[in-house]
């Protein structure tokens, strides 16, 4: 998809709108896992989640090559609205955003804040991506996919920050939503020439990917049963499901109640704020201990944007199952 020069050209796109995040070995973490365990916090990013990246480049591209539309418009369920809107407020780009109703009302209040119209529309992310689509045409606007080159060029940058700094990392865990993330992972990698592990993580509700990847072409499901919203995932990007398929060592699948878990064990172990998506990566690291014994492990922590009403829910109202 592109080249280490080009990498390396977008992680300097998106230092000039953030610093680099943090990678720390937690000892914790390490005791858990019966290995070194180093996390990626891009949970302290400026929209609190990793998807930032992309939105900077890809937003970066239009303004210089196709200024002359009257904006942009997309759909999610937060993280990746976030990313545009932010990156659309720096480079003077109207951005418009779909989210389904029932979405969650912090992350709308952080995309309208970052200047993005709002619209509430469907029942899911998917009923939302096609009236994009829709409006897209009506409005002359230019319809940003969920995955594409640029943004997972971008994305792909904190990748490159962890592995330049940590190359002898045997196994990376990281999150699937619509897939960039862990192509980022994976382009990374193999640009660099390195020999770690990629595992992608689901929620066991909602395994698109992990279907996909065993059948060896895209199979869509019918619902995807997750309170972690960022993997909330039906139908598989096939560009992405191509990487994934080729550099992924496995995609592991992990219940919402391990999730959950992870959240209140990143709470305890090292005081950051994970949301389910971010947790997921730690959620499968423990359940893989025996695999990860004696090892060093990277862990995504995708993001930390989750509502608090959520937050309570999962963590604190269900702490008999977080005792593990």
């Amino acid at each position: 998809m592109f080249t280490l020069s080009e990498l390396e050209a977008a992680h300097r796109v998106v230092k000039a709108a953030m610093s680099p995040t943090p990678s720390y070995a937690w000892p914790l973490l390490g005791q858990r896992l019966g290995a070194e365990v180093v996390v990626k916090h891009e949970n302290h990013t400026p929209t609190g989640a990793f998807k930032v990246r992309g939105g900077l480049v890809y937003l970066d591209r239009f303004k210089r090559e196709r200024s002359g539309l009257p904006g942009i418009i997309s759909a999610t369920r937060g993280n990746h609205g976030q990313s545009l809107a932010f990156a659309g407020r720096k480079h003077g780009v109207k951005v418009t955003i779909l989210v389904p109703r029932g979405n969650s009302p912090e992350k709308n209040a952080a995309m309208q804040a970052f200047g993005a119209e709002l619209i509430e529309f469907g029942d899911d992310f998917q009923a939302a991506r096609e009236e994009s689509g829709r409006l897209a045409a009506e409005r002359g606007l230019e319809a940003v996919p969920a995955f594409h080159r640029d943004l997972c060029l971008g994305v792909s940058t904190y990748a490159l920050e962890l592995l330049t700094a940590h190359p002898d990392l045997d196994r990376l865990y990281v999150g699937i939503g619509q897939g960039s993330g862990i192509s980022g992972c994976i382009m990374a990698r193999d640009l660099l020439g390195l020999k770690t592990e990629i595992i992608g993580v689901q929620a066991q509700g909602a395994p698109a990917y992990k279907l996909s990847f065993e059948a060896g072409h895209a199979v869509s499901t019918n619902a995807a049963d997750t309170f972690a919203d960022g993997l909330a995932t039906r139908v598989p990007d096939e560009h992405a499901l191509s990487i994934i398929r080729k550099g992924a060592a496995d995609i592991a699948l992990v219940p919402d109640e391990e999730i959950a878990a992870a959240m209140r064990i990143y709470w305890t172990d090292t005081h950051n704020l994970a949301e389910g998506a971010g947790a997921a990566a730690l959620a499968a690291a423990l359940r893989e201990r025996e695999r990860n014994a004696g090892k060093r492990v990277g862990l995504i922590l995708s993001g930390g944007n989750i509502d608090l009403d959520l937050f309570r829910q999962h963590v604190f109202g269900n702490t008999a199952a977080m005792a593990a």
